[in-house]
């Protein structure tokens, strides 16, 4: 498989409306949890992480301007690359997500350009899959450059869970965090974006692609199968079938875990079950901390964040393990490693 890199970054979140601004925000431990303009059952106002805007926006309209201004901050690392030649690979909720934003598939991706003032390759395509979104990305990324011979790649997300519909059924659901649910996650918008390209030298700054793998879980947040992660330890496995690599091959881990139980139960069975070594140290991180549940967003946030960290110098360590699951059976994992080949001191 063509071997691709993330190169540059471009981020439009809660705590920040630029990639650098977000970043210094999370490693700051800072967030931007509020009142929103919406109201639960019990006449409480939802604690929410919008992306201001003025004057404020709503619905597709937000979605196009949030995800504009990612991209907008993205295409300024393409080297004078026209945006003809780079095709936009945009993730975007998946097609069952209730209280979904009305035209995303079909005018998001020309609302975006419209919005831009530009036309991207005729690759681009809009990828309804969710938190997996970004990895499936990748994976078609790869394809992409290697068929189309296009030398970079735009992954872009962008999602909302401010969404009345979309709050009232995870609120049903008892899914929410609230002062009498701790076992919920707090909804969030963002939208996110990275550069893809060839992978250069090994010693180059740049977020090389190891590996992509998917999976397929029985036992989702929704059922009562017995659970044992076993869509997450298949993507775990096909990493090496992808890469050659496994998790021994990273130092930690970035994920969309969102504050729910099952997301942190998930990633320790599957962890345990396919660890291979002992590691003092294997850190786990999530934006969800900063900017809250973020949807199909994460993916391209996730790597942003990884990649920012790698060249500032306070990444736990080389190889990144991300990893992403949705509310259906959809697993899927990727690792990076920056600066270096495998197997390399």
């Amino acid at each position: 498989m063509t071997p691709v890199a993330v190169l540059a970054t471009g981020m439009v979140t809660g705590v920040g409306l630029t990639a650098p601004a977000t970043c210094a925000a999370m490693r700051a431990a800072l967030d931007g949890f509020k009142e929103t303009r919406f109201m639960n059952t019990e006449g409480e106002w939802v604690i929410g992480c919008p992306v201001p805007m003025d004057p404020p926006l709503r619905g597709l309209a937000k979605l196009t301007q949030i995800a504009a201004g990612a991209i907008r901050e993205c295409l300024g690392f393409a080297q004078g690359e026209k945006p003809e030649a780079i095709p936009l690979l945009l993730c975007v909720a998946e097609k069952q997500r209730i209280g979904r934003v009305v035209g995303l598939d079909d005018r998001l991706l020309s609302d975006i350009q419209a919005a831009l003032g530009v036309r991207f390759h005729s690759s681009s395509r809009v990828l309804a899959r969710g938190r997996v979104g970004g990895v499936v990305a990748i994976d078609l990324a790869r394809r992409i450059m290697a068929d189309e011979r296009v030398t970079r790649c735009l992954v872009a997300g962008v999602d909302s869970f401010l969404v009345g519909p979309t709050l009232s059924h995870y609120e049903a659901q008892d899914r929410l965090l609230t002062p009498k649910n701790s076992n919920g996650f707090i909804p969030g918008e963002a939208g996110a974006a990275v550069l893809i390209g060839l992978a250069g030298p090994p010693a180059a700054a740049e977020l090389r692609c190891s590996a992509v793998g998917f999976g397929r879980e029985r036992a989702t947040i929704n059922t009562e199968e017995p659970f044992r992660a076993d869509g997450l330890v298949d993507a775990f496995r096909a990493l090496r079938q992808d890469g050659g690599v496994s998790l021994n091959d990273a130092d930690y881990r970035y994920t969309d875990c969102n504050g729910e139980q099952y997301g942190f139960k998930q990633d320790r069975l599957a962890i345990t079950r396919m660890m291979r070594i002992i590691k003092a140290r294997f850190d786990h991180l999530h934006p969800a901390d900063s900017i809250g549940e973020i949807g199909a967003a994460v993916g391209p946030c996730v790597f942003g964040l990884a990649l920012t960290a790698a060249r500032k110098g306070y990444a736990p360590g080389r190889g990144v393990l991300c990893h992403f699951s949705n509310d259906d059976d959809d697993r899927a994992a990727v690792i990076f490693r920056f600066g270096e080949e495998y197997g390399k001191p």
